[in-house]
């Protein structure tokens, strides 16, 4: 008996310790309904990624016939790419100067693109081989990518090496840390990552329920552990706020950088205004949050009720 108890305790020690789950009052956002307006007979597939650029046009990825398309915030189509060379979209990130990256889950492949959809920069082994951990110009099972004030982008990569790499802005390697674990500087799926303006790296370390933060070269600052399951991040300037997808409680919540909740969004649900696999998220500069959904096909606009 006092061997079990004591295996038991040497389990429960081995296990990541979570918080009990944060909650926060209810955000001020509204569902814009009707958003966006599609052409008849077209649809979109597993809606993985979306992010807004800096006129507010709102581009989102998912794995339809037509896999990156743009609209503006009023939800009107400006364009769409049919002839995307990804096999499975995952996060896509518009960088400073407009361009669109993409993000391909399943073809272990970053691809930075212009805003009119030319292939500019492919970060992939030859044939979509994946990477392993060490690999420092490919991946396995790679998830988003975020933009670093200097110019420098993080890759988190993502199910499978569970890792962070960092990269100059001319796409030179420079760093990655991280493998699969439970421990401080590790992950179980390095879902997604966004950074601040001090220039701080959040990842969401989704499978520990977790987001784990880093300085620019990897050293661990802190982490939060009470939010739920980090699955999207979203960094707003103006407000100096993180705004998180927790996809198993299914609701988007907004937290300062101290990782308390000042709001939450949503519940279970298929009928609009609820998730069902909140993946990704963006927020535009009027406040208003854009969340993909993988089960549901689709995104949906919150805005601001005043």
């Amino acid at each position: 008996m006092r061997l079990a108890w004591t295996l038991a305790l040497l389990t429960a020690a081995s296990l990541p310790a979570y918080g009990q789950l944060q909650s926060g009052p209810p955000l001020p956002h509204g569902l814009v309904e009707g958003w966006p307006q599609l052409p008849a007979g077209w649809n979109f597939g597993e809606v993985s990624g979306v992010d807004v650029d800096r006129n507010d046009n709102v581009w989102v990825f998912n794995r339809g016939p037509h896999p990156v398309i743009q609209f503006d915030k009023n939800g009107k189509l400006l364009q769409a790419w049919k002839d995307v060379p990804v096999k499975s979209s995952h996060g896509l990130r518009i960088d400073p100067d407009g361009n669109v990256w993409l993000v391909d889950v399943v073809g272990h492949a970053i691809i930075k693109c212009s805003p009119q959809g030319r292939v500019l920069m492919v970060f992939a082994n030859p044939g979509g081989a994946p990477g392993n951990n060490d690999s420092q110009y490919a991946y396995n099972r790679p998830t988003s990518l975020a933009f670093h004030p200097n110019g420098d982008f993080y890759v988190s990569d993502g199910y499978v090496n569970s890792r962070v790499v960092r990269y100059h802005k001319d796409g030179t390697y420079v760093q990655h840390w991280g493998k699969k674990g439970t421990g401080d500087s590790e992950f179980d799926i390095a879902h997604d990552v966004t950074i601040d303006r001090r220039g701080r790296v959040y990842v969401a370390d989704r499978t520990n329920a977790r987001v784990q933060i880093f300085d620019a070269d990897g050293r661990l600052l802190g982490k939060w552990t009470d939010l739920g399951s980090p699955w999207g991040l979203y960094y707003t300037p103006r407000e100096d706020m993180i705004y998180m997808c927790d996809g198993v409680n299914n609701r988007v919540i907004k937290v300062n950088l101290d990782g308390q909740v000042q709001g939450v969004l949503g519940s279970f649900g298929k009928a609009p205004g609820k998730f069902d696999f909140a993946h990704h998220l963006a927020v535009d500069s009027a406040g208003s949050i854009y969340v993909a959904e993988i089960k549901s096909w689709r995104v949906q606009k919150f805005a601001i009720v005043r």
